[in-house]
């Protein structure tokens, strides 16, 4: 398996961006070929992290891309920081 965890800073409106997410986003990872899991977390202070998980490398790049895409096209101005985005394999899990 394989995650891409994106960390924004500067979240201007978490409710509305989470709203967002829930509604648009999320529908469009379900679509990504592997997808396994997908999970957006207000972590307070005006930070948000998502984390996708996918069977495959293919997956999480593929969610990368579309994730900035979303993000352009729907969310820049409550996510007015680009993200940290970290991918990689997963080597644990429970």
């Amino acid at each position: 398996m394989y995650a891409a965890v994106r960390r924004y800073e500067g979240v201007s409106d978490p409710a509305e961006a989470g709203r967002l997410v829930k509604e648009g986003f999320v529908p469009l990872m379900q679509q990504v070929s592997g997808f396994v899991a997908y999970y957006w977390v207000d972590a307070g202070d005006g930070v948000m992290v998502s984390t996708s998980v996918f069977r495959d490398r293919a997956g999480a790049e593929e969610s990368v891309s579309r994730a900035a895409d979303f993000v352009r096209d729907n969310l820049a101005s409550l996510l007015p920081n680009p993200p940290q985005v970290m991918a990689g394999e997963v080597v644990a899990s429970a």
